[in-house]
């Protein structure tokens, strides 16, 4: 799918998590989402509550639109979510509530936005030591030679990638 223009529209009436919403589309299905390019911290994992929030406040119970980059393998659509103007991937990471997805990642402005996060100490950037999705679903521990202080950003995102 991906390359096509398809677009979803709707309302936002669920949160899963940081990464992951339903829109009640105009025919009045409800469809899950899966924002593109980002990895949220998972539900049991530090933040992920707080992602959880973060992207309730800027989608839920507003117009949202999705340009449409694929289906995931749980027959989630993927792609980049407008809701009310607002690009919520790209918040998500400014706000420091979602890692880029560097195996998925396709625009190179967020990178950018997750160097700012990290260097203002937003929201996961505020541990010494944040782990990143992929690497909590592994079950990897982080350890102090992944410590934020002792990588250079760009090793940072290329730590145990999937």
């Amino acid at each position: 799918m991906a390359g096509t223009a398809a677009l979803v529209v709707g309302l936002v009436v669920a949160i899963a998590d940081g990464d992951t919403l339903t829109v009640l589309n105009e025919d009045f299905q409800q469809v899950k989402i899966r924002l593109a390019e980002i990895d949220a911290p998972e539900k049991r994992q530090a933040f992920g509550t707080r992602s959880r929030q973060s992207l309730g406040e800027l989608c839920h119970e507003k117009r949202a639109e999705v340009r449409v980059t694929d289906v995931d393998r749980y027959k989630r659509i993927v792609g980049r979510v407008s809701c009310g103007g607002v690009d919520a991937n790209a918040a998500q990471v400014r706000r420091g509530m979602a890692w880029v997805y560097d195996r998925y990642a396709r625009d190179k402005t967020l990178y950018r936005l997750q160097d700012e996060a990290r260097s203002a100490g937003r929201g996961l950037w505020t541990d010494r030591n944040p782990l990143a999705p992929w690497n909590w679903r592994a079950g990897n521990q982080p350890t102090e030679s992944t410590s934020s202080s002792k990588l250079s950003q760009n090793s940072q995102r290329n730590i145990a990638k999937p």
